[in-house]
């Protein structure tokens, strides 16, 4: 974790305004898949500017919905290993949970955090993973590593390109903001700041 307590606070359920309510709506319901019904500290942070939450949920609906050709297990690698180089605990902790209900093991998420390079990736995962390193610290996937991309195609590359722009996003509003993890989650230790 960046900060140690919110630079913003995530705001009260019973002190929401009528914009504010409506945009925490359907994270209220307790069939909504993400939080059942608990609405996260993202969310209810996001929730000072109501109109942003609305079109920044409809934006990432799309990046984790099954309309993204990467499938779930190779969204969730990019995912954390964005969250990874971001050096964003909320997001490292929260898709750890996600990432696991896709079909990653502690020792898939624990390579992750090695990156490509690491024992036991496919030449698949290994490209998306060092892609994912070139577009966080270049904002650009060079030509070689496009190329090692060649069987997601280019819709495949276009999502895993706007996966990773989602979750730098993502990573900067969580740690500029000082989202703090929800209750019964644990940062990785290795990304807690000096």
């Amino acid at each position: 974790m960046r900060l140690r307590r919110p630079r913003i606070e995530p705001l009260h359920m019973e002190q929401l305004d009528a914009a504010q309510r409506e945009a925490l709506a359907p994270f209220a319901d307790p069939n909504n898949k993400v939080g059942g019904g608990r609405v996260l500290n993202i969310f209810r942070t996001l929730a000072h500017s109501p109109k942003a939450l609305t079109a920044f949920i409809g934006w990432g609906n799309y990046i984790m919905s099954r309309r993204n050709s990467l499938n779930e297990r190779e969204r969730e690698m990019v995912i954390l290993r964005t969250g990874w180089l971001c050096k964003s605990g909320y997001e490292f902790a929260q898709h750890t949970r996600i990432g696991k209900a896709c079909g990653l093991s502690e020792a898939d998420i624990a390579r992750i955090k090695l990156g490509a390079d690491a024992d036991g990736w496919s030449e698949r995962e290994a490209a998306m993973l060092r892609a994912t390193d070139e577009l966080v610290a270049n904002h650009h996937v060079s030509q070689s590593a496009w190329d090692a991309l060649d069987d997601l195609g280019d819709r495949g590359r276009m999502d895993l390109v706007m996966t990773v722009g989602q979750y730098t996003q993502v990573s900067m509003i969580l740690n500029s903001f000082g989202i703090q993890l929800e209750d019964g989650d644990e940062a990785d230790p290795d990304l807690y700041a000096d």
